[in-house]
């Protein structure tokens, strides 16, 4: 999937989702286990030594049969992070697809098997949850800045760990596009999160260092419905139509 900004791989087989990555962000199977605290970072130093050289497959027969973890929290920790991924994917609208039906998935890698069926249902939910936001954030080239409440001390706000990330940037010379970038948030990540924090009267969405701007703006005339699902959507419709 070729996206405007980067570019996603995804593997199927028998009708089940069994790979994806966006770009180079490919993680470990040993750095997936340690980021989903199945085992400890101390665990993880150790083992970097003990499984050099090793690939996934081989690590993951590792850590099962030296009893770090079982083989159930294995396929959890891919079918998560595969999911996670997913996530992303289904907020590209813009780009295009190549379906290499003799592509097969490198002989290293678990695979995991999500079904076709449970990631459309996701990705219409995150595809209308986007729209609904995009109506109320327009364009992500806004900048922020903080609401002007004295006596409010953001610090004694009970904020999520992606919000205090967002707020740490925001500056009226910083869009939200480039906040996103730099907290590694995806659209819909950013969107939410900006709209909390709007809604909480703790920011202000402005032009950048300019005035600001209202919450609800006029949306670009919309897309046809068809035109709007992912792209991710449309790929999985065209492997169920094989």
């Amino acid at each position: 999937i070729e996206g405007t900004t980067d570019i996603g791989h995804l593997y199927f087989r028998d009708g089940k989702m069994t790979y994806a990555i966006i770009g180079q962000q490919e993680r470990s199977l040993l750095q997936l286990m340690v980021e989903s605290k199945k085992i400890s970072q101390a665990q993880y130093s150790l083992l970097q030594e003990r499984i050099q050289g090793m690939n996934d497959k081989e690590v993951g027969l590792y850590l099962v049969n030296s009893g770090y973890v079982t083989q159930t929290d294995t396929f959890k920790v891919l079918d998560d992070s595969l999911t996670a991924t997913m996530r992303t994917l289904f907020t590209w609208t813009n780009g295009y697809f190549h379906f290499e039906q003799n592509e097969l998935l490198p002989e290293d890698k678990i695979p995991a098997r999500l079904s076709l069926e449970n990631l459309i249902v996701e990705g219409a939910r995150k595809t209308q949850e986007l729209e609904e936001l995009k109506e109320e954030i327009p364009s992500l080239e806004m900048a922020l800045k903080f609401a002007d409440r004295p006596g409010v001390d953001i610090h004694q706000v009970n904020l999520t760990p992606e919000e205090w990330r967002v707020i740490s940037y925001v500056n009226p010379k910083n869009t939200i596009q480039q906040i996103a970038y730099t907290t590694k948030l995806d659209e819909l990540q950013i969107r939410k999160v900006v709209y909390a924090l709007v809604q909480a009267g703790l920011v202000e969405i402005i032009r950048p260092g300019g005035a600001p701007v209202p919450l609800k703006g006029k949306v670009i005339p919309q897309m046809d419905k068809k035109e709007q699902k992912s792209l991710v959507t449309r790929l999985i419709e065209r492997i169920r139509s094989i």
